[in-house]
């Protein structure tokens, strides 16, 4: 995985249409998001250990791909990519044109601005744009193998889940995947695949029918190895920072995520009492129903908000009274330009998923797509 730029972390947004959506999902998804940007601002190393946002994400789209693949295969995977492409195609018009106007000269490499089945290439001016990339290319290329994932899966539930790591442990120890495009993807793909197939087994209730006694200790000892390994073997990654080292990621995601499903299969944890405060529920249904406006223009908000912020020094008032060379003020200012590229851009999001544009969603309670 890559480093700065593995936090994204979102399954991305389902926003959709009809059956109400789960407020317990919602709101993680709303939390991934809102960590993923705290990285991107603080760099702070410890917070894949208190929230593995693309774990979470991952296992939550895991879920919601099992139950749209009720329907037919072919319908679900255009439904899955035609919600995906148009907002990624919207926002590269406006990185690739900066990159080419910056000077950038792409090869044929650039089809894959147009279908990240690949990282796209870039400037490394734009680096911190484009890099979060790794992210729709994996979820892309989980969608594309689910209808084959759910039928392995679905062969041999309980053995299949745990077997899920030894991909992650095989590029570690076994074959090292070749450089570039596809070695990121394999490695990429081994990282999270149990969290998506965990996914799997909420859906179709396996983790509700195992008893605490099996689940609990399992998951705590994915999470003590995770851990461990994250801290043991910081001379050779530079950081116990889980987005650079992908074997502690999937074993602490694993866990994690784990937990977090079986709270909601076995207890059935629900937080539809969000529903009685009116802000932070709009909150939460805005983040799901834009949450690829979000994850795609949050690092260009974070740019812009340095030379913002430096105007900033120029006003005396401003100097005295804000906290401008505060970290915590450019994370304020970062999340107000997220909000206007919410208010400008999103709308993207409702043509590609065939509904009527709106400036901000939210009026009444986000359904789940199909």
């Amino acid at each position: 995985m890559g480093a700065h730029g593995r936090t994204a972390e979102r399954s991305l947004p389902e926003a959709g249409a009809r059956p109400v959506r789960d407020r317990y999902f919602d709101t993680l998804r709303a939390v991934a998001l809102v960590r993923v940007v705290a990285y991107h601002t603080f760099g702070w190393a410890w917070a894949g250990l208190v929230f593995p946002s693309m774990g979470v994400m991952f296992g939550l789209a895991g879920t919601l791909m099992a139950r749209s693949l009720r329907r037919p295969a072919r319908t679900v995977l255009g439904s899955r990519i035609r919600r995906l492409l148009p907002p990624f195609w919207f926002w590269g018009v406006f990185v690739v044109g900066a990159m080419l106007a910056h000077g950038w000269m792409p090869g044929w490499q650039i089809v894959y601005w147009v279908v990240p089945l690949g990282d796209p290439p870039g400037d490394a001016w734009a680096g911190q744009a484009w890099e979060i990339l790794w992210y729709l290319r994996t979820y892309l290329w989980f969608v594309l193998l689910s209808p084959l994932l759910l039928k392995v899966f679905r062969l041999a539930p309980v053995p299949v889940l745990p077997a899920s790591l030894v991909p992650v442990v095989a590029l570690r120890y076994a074959w090292q995947p070749p450089d570039g495009r596809l070695g990121s993807t394999l490695t990429d793909l081994a990282t999270f695949l149990f969290c998506w197939l965990l996914g799997f087994a909420h859906h179709d209730g396996v983790l509700a029918r195992l008893k605490p006694a099996a689940v609990v200790p399992l998951a705590v000892a994915a999470l003590a190895c995770g851990g461990w390994y994250a801290l043991a073997h910081q001379a050779e990654y530079g950081t116990y920072d889980l987005d650079e080292n992908p074997l502690a990621q999937a074993f602490w995601s694993a866990g994690f995520v784990t937990l977090l499903m079986y709270a909601k299969a076995r207890f059935r944890t629900d937080f539809a009492g969000l529903a009685r405060f009116r802000g932070p529920d709009r909150l939460v249904t805005v983040f799901n129903a834009r949450a690829v406006t979000i994850y795609l223009w949050h690092e260009i908000a974070l740019v812009l908000a340095v030379p913002l912020i430096d105007r900033f020094w120029d006003v005396p008032a401003f100097e005295a009274y804000l906290p401008l060379d505060s970290q915590w003020f450019l994370f304020g200012v970062g999340w107000v330009l997220i909000a206007v590229f919410v208010l400008l851009c999103g709308w993207v999001e409702d043509v590609a998923a065939r509904r009527k544009p709106r400036l901000l969603p939210g009026g009444r309670t986000a359904t789940m797509g199909p």
